[in-house]
């Protein structure tokens, strides 16, 4: 295939992760060694900076500054959820695109995402081709939500998991300072999937992790719940439960929805309580038992742990932005990168590339034959596949005791 040659332009969308800004060097790093890419773009907040013609020259940054991009939490250059709509329905954003893209000579693409990330990206590529713009476009994959179809794993996951594990496993030492009855609720990220929850299993298997763990594969029962809970508070008094926050009953209501009945329930000052699902369980909790119960919300926090974050995290998370932008001066456009683990005990993930049509909006949640049969615990297929991709230890930069995270320039891209 003859050379491409053109500026590329990068951008980071959805929910951060620690590990988002290691793609980001990858893609950036390896696009400024391409002879046939000409210039380098990083896009302020995803598709809304090109729309905007509002994105950062990334040739004037210094290079020290894009090497601490690969320990340096969240979206550096911004991100968003901005959703595009039908071309069919509605193509002003792609003609808009097709614009920006034609004044700057931008030829590569890159974007760095979930699953609406991938959804944005199949639709610009799809666009343009049906325009005969000549534009390589290639998706790098993102989420500590682990949930994207086609790929063994997503970078983010790892880190975000060891920082759940870790942290739980240091509740649990607190937790028995005290010859006390407690149950300790922790309500982890996970809508539809629940590969974040499950983490808390890689703690179980140290020793220190939860008794109960809920996922939303599978349907949640309140009275089951308070079955499990009273069993194991009656063996030993102190009780770890993970919930996902996704955990919906046979309805397909989300338990944390049952909180709003909580309203009704006044504390001595007149306030109603309120909260989100470890709140609401935490409360009926209180209610059925003598014990003290604590509801922990992990919230931003496992998404931004750079502090302990997977060095094996890392390392695929820049290799996928590196991989991104060799395929794309090959000549690949419309993929995404992905990862698939070869067989044997020895843990190793191969690159392949996946069609953007085909994994955007899919969604990949644990399989069921990893969950054991009462529903509140993980197999050890789970922590077979998990456990490598926490491995390492990866740390940033520290100054005067603190993390030093890198400090971009931001030099806005003219023409």
């Amino acid at each position: 295939m003859s050379k491409l040659v053109g500026a590329a332009i990068f951008g980071q969308s959805g929910g951060p992760t620690a590990v988002i800004n290691a793609s980001a060097a990858g893609v950036i790093q390896e696009a400024l060694k391409q002879e046939t890419i000409t210039a380098v773009y990083g896009a302020a907040h995803g598709i809304m900076g090109i729309l905007k013609e509002d994105f950062y020259d990334m040739n004037k940054e210094d290079p020290y500054e894009l090497e601490l991009l690969k320990t340096t939490p969240a979206s550096s250059l911004g991100s968003c959820r901005y959703k595009l709509k039908d071309p069919n329905v509605d193509d002003s954003d792609y003609k808009r695109i097709v614009e920006v893209f034609k004044k700057y000579n931008i030829r590569y693409f890159f974007y760095n995402g979930g699953n609406d990330s991938m959804d944005t990206c199949n639709k610009i590529s799809k666009y343009m081709q049906k325009v005969g713009y000549e534009c390589r476009v290639i998706g790098v994959p993102k989420t500590i939500d682990n949930d994207l179809y086609g790929t063994d794993h997503c970078p983010g996951y790892g880190s975000a998991a060891k920082y759940i594990s870790t942290s739980i496993m240091e509740v649990y030492q607190d937790a028995r300072v005290y010859d006390n009855h407690m149950i300790t609720v922790f309500e982890i990220m996970g809508r539809n999937a629940g590969w974040l929850t499950a983490a808390s299993a890689l703690a179980t298997y140290k020793g220190s992790g939860p008794d109960l763990i809920y996922l939303p594969e599978v349907t949640f029962d309140l009275d089951k719940f308070f079955e499990d809970v009273k069993t194991k508070f009656e063996e030993t008094h102190k009780v770890f439960i993970a919930v996902s926050e996704g955990i919906r009953d046979k309805n397909g209501k989300y338990i944390s929805e049952y909180g709003s009945d909580l309203v009704k329930n006044k504390d001595a000052f007149g306030h109603a309580q309120l909260g989100g699902l470890a709140a609401t369980l935490a409360a009926v909790l209180k209610d059925k038992t003598d014990a003290k119960v604590r509801g922990i919300e992990f919230s931003l926090l496992q998404r931004c742990a750079a502090h302990v974050a997977s060095q094996e995290d890392v390392n695929e998370a820049y290799l996928a932005g590196q991989i991104a932008v060799q395929v794309a001066v090959d000549g690949t456009s419309d993929k995404m990168v992905a990862f698939e683990r070869a067989p044997g005990s020895e843990y190793k993930c191969n690159i392949k590339l996946i069609d953007l049509s085909v994994v955007a909006n899919s969604e990949k949640t644990i399989p069921r034959e990893w969950i054991n049969d009462e529903g509140n615990g993980l197999k050890q297929e789970f922590i077979d596949y998990a456990l490598p991709l926490i491995q390492g230890e990866s740390r940033p930069v520290f100054e005067d005791g603190l993390p030093r995270f890198t400090k971009l320039k931001k030099v806005l891209a003219s023409k």
